[in-house]
């Protein structure tokens, strides 16, 4: 028992009157071992509740995060203790530091009080669809200082959590998960107008994507310069992927209009060459 007293007191570092002991490193690991297994717990006790739907996914994500940064942050204040570091000792005397370190950093502090306005907040959660800077993503994570986020073409997205916060988003999925789409298309003058809208509607009906309880709407949107023009309004919940249901729908357009004779037009110019008489 003398020896391990004698060894857990043994002095690695001395700095003044101050000196870090074997049983301070000790003391560290086992709170920072703690401090995980709590976290670990916490996490599993809220996912659990999401599971038994107590609470969605977005707000179980978020619960997580916090809770995960609030227990981190008391972990790091007694393993600082542990130390031996008096935290109010250490704040009062880096003051100056931190001012400089503010001054130098204030984006990074700027997205990470962004980040944690949008986990509290709760107007963009994990899962929603975001169009930012004319990019369509799905966010997958939310970061303290960036959000992790995929576009259509399967590609990373690593956005500055000010960026959302500070900037005009459009959140698609943030009313529901319904949304509403258009497609439009343009026929040639002399069509059976009845006609096109009865194809234009059975072309998005037959989408196996497209909500049947909402129905197509097809509108006569405007006479164009060279085709009458028709837009097409459908119901999806494939946010994500609207533009490959679009794209089907417009497929199944093209086909139709074939087998009816609907032909669409391409723009035309007519010029009139006027002989000017010597």
């Amino acid at each position: 028992m003398d020896a391990l007293n004698e060894f857990i007191n043994i002095e690695i570092i001395k700095v003044g009157e101050n000196s870090i002991k074997i049983f301070n490193l000790l003391l560290v690991l086992a709170i920072f071992v703690f401090t995980r297994l709590l976290v670990w717990i916490v996490s599993k006790i809220i996912h659990k509740r999401k599971d038994v739907g107590g609470i969605d996914h977005s707000n179980a994500y978020a619960l997580a995060q916090i809770s995960s940064y609030f227990l981190w942050v008391i972990g790091i204040v007694f393993m600082l203790e542990g130390l031996g570091i008096e935290i109010t000792f250490l704040l009062a005397g880096s003051a100056a530091l931190l001012v400089g370190i503010g001054l130098g950093l204030q984006q990074t502090f700027n997205d990470f009080i962004s980040g944690l306005i949008l986990l509290f907040e709760g107007t963009t959660k994990v899962g929603d669809i975001l169009e930012i800077d004319n990019d369509v993503v799905k966010i997958q994570s939310i970061g303290l200082r960036t959000s992790k986020a995929i576009n259509r073409y399967d590609i990373s997205v690593i956005i500055p959590n000010s960026l959302i916060t500070t900037n005009k988003v459009v959140n698609w999925s943030h009313h529901g998960p319904t949304t509403l789409f258009t497609v439009k298309v343009g026929v040639a003058y002399g069509s059976d107008v009845d006609l096109v809208i009865k194809v234009l509607k059975k072309c998005a009906e037959i989408h196996p994507e497209v909500i049947r309880k909402h129905e197509v709407d097809v509108r006569f949107s405007n006479f164009g310069a060279s085709s009458l023009d028709f837009t097409v309004i459908f119901y999806t919940v494939n946010i994500f992927g609207v533009e490959k249901i679009k794209s089907e729908i417009r497929i199944n357009i093209a086909r139709a209009f074939k087998e009816n004779g609907i032909s669409v037009p391409f723009n035309q110019l007519d010029v009139h060459i006027k002989n000017k008489e010597s």
